[in-house]
């Protein structure tokens, strides 16, 4: 592992302790991890679902989408379970309940049932990720909550990376069924790392001095001290503000390229090899996951330091739309490949950037609800962009006009987060914005 990120205290003090990236971020991404693969297997697994389900593009582009579905009713509710009780202890059932149906999903026999699966999947993973932001939020504080958001978020990635040529090598040597319900043993078994490793906040950690926690949480106090209220402090008025309403329509149109984009790259690639096995296009899926995680986590590094959160999350994903449509003009293997390469880390790097927004704009009492809101309403692009990829594949014979699509919807996501938010440098110096339009500061506080 690397050093550790180092930055200076809000309060004047020593740097805040180390062992935080060591302790919270490896545990809550490998749980994260174990999460992501229940729904990155389906994309390495529909390709051969021939004769079983007998599943048309639409079809399958609906089995990968309908997760999303479910995965909107969980959200707001688990992120208030995290903020006001524990978001230790609602992982934890969110945990043994998704594995639980994951496994159910390899026992389906009809078409109707594994779109019933796929839903109760989404479910339970639904409430996961809000709930590990407001962990993430008591642990780190702003100046460090890209990278921390990209480390954790790291585990998408890397879950693809390490988890495709696994799905492909056991459905060389096993029935997709059974890689379904094998793969969702491993979050009942780290539900038990994750109750013996994981603290709600410094106080309650065991493995720092109280010293250290007190640090910590001081410097958190100052972050907060420092945000304008939000809509009267109320959850009603936090998710009012014109700001949360664009970072929704930001997320909605990136996930649906993001998604649109993912379910369908292991497809391309067995198109690519000429119809290969089902262990290489696992192992050629993985480059560009691979690709995807260096990137993320410089383009985190990149807005702690400067604090461009904007430009983070506009600037790869104008390349995202360049090398979509770049890779249905090329021919070729290997440019088509390299293409996909830069496409994967294009739709992911905004992750660790766009994350830290909520935080910066929002006090502690209400951005719960508020990245509840963003996640459930933006993953319905999760739904959209699978089905449109199929859907007009479908129709016209061709995913040309599926990724043009995806294309547009990331343009669309450009403009909100570039001309929807504007940051707080653009008011008079030393004066607050008087009213909760959105706000975002171009640098953190020591470096303007």
């Amino acid at each position: 592992m690397t050093d550790a990120p180092r930055a200076g205290d809000a309060t004047g003090g020593a740097a805040p302790p180390a062992k935080r990236w060591v302790y919270v971020i490896p545990v809550a991404a490998l749980m994260y991890m174990l999460a992501y693969l229940d729904r990155n297997n389906v994309s390495v697994v529909l390709p051969y679902l021939h004769g079983d389900l007998d599943l048309s593009n639409a079809d399958k582009g609906l089995a990968g989408g309908i997760f999303f579905v479910g995965y909107v009713f969980l959200q707001i509710p688990a992120a208030v379970l995290a903020q006001r009780w524990s978001a230790r202890k609602t992982v934890l059932i969110l945990m043994v309940a998704w594995g639980l149906s994951a496994m159910l999903s390899g026992l389906v026999q009809t078409r109707a049932q594994f779109y019933a699966a796929r839903f109760v999947l989404g479910f339970f993973e639904g409430g996961v990720w809000p709930a590990v932001l407001i962990l993430l939020a008591s642990w780190f504080p702003l100046r460090e909550r890209a990278r921390a958001n990209a480390l954790w978020m790291a585990c998408l990635p890397l879950s693809s990376v390490l988890m495709a040529p696994l799905s492909g090598w056991m459905l060389d040597h096993a029935s997709w069924r059974w890689v379904l319900v094998l793969q969702g043993v491993p979050p009942l078994l780290w539900a038990v790392v994750w109750w013996f490793a994981v603290a709600d906040r410094p106080a309650r950690a065991r493995w720092i001095s109280r010293a250290e926690a007190t640090h910590l949480e001081r410097a958190l106090a100052a972050d907060e001290a420092a945000k304008p209220p939000a809509g009267g402090g109320s959850y009603l008025g936090a998710v009012r503000q014109r700001s949360v309403l664009v970072l929704i329509g930001v997320y909605f149109f990136w996930i649906t390229g993001f998604y649109g984009f993912s379910l369908w790259l292991p497809a391309v690639i067995k198109e690519l090899t000429h119809d290969g096995s089902a262990t290489e296009v696992g192992l050629l899926t993985a480059i560009p996951f691979a690709v995807a995680l260096a990137v993320m986590i410089a383009n985190a590094a990149w807005s702690d330091r400067t604090g461009r959160r904007r430009q983070a999350v506009a600037l790869p994903l104008v390349v995202g739309i360049v090398t979509l449509l770049l890779g249905q003009a090329v021919h070729g293997a290997l440019p088509r490949m390299v293409l996909l390469c830069l496409t994967a880390a294009a739709v992911y790097a905004p992750y660790g950037p766009f994350w830290a927004i909520p935080g910066q704009l929002l006090r502690f009492e209400v951005v719960a609800v508020a990245m509840g809101l963003i996640n459930a309403l933006g993953n319905l692009g999760g739904f959209a962009g699978p089905y449109l990829v199929g859907w007009l594949t479908d129709l016209t014979g061709s995913s040309l006009t599926g990724f043009a699509v995806l294309a547009a919807f990331l343009a669309v996501a450009v403009i909100l987060v570039t001309l929807g938010l504007r940051p707080a440098s653009s008011l008079p110096p030393g004066r607050a914005p008087e009213t909760p339009a959105p706000t975002l500061n171009s640098a953190p506080s020591e470096e303007r």
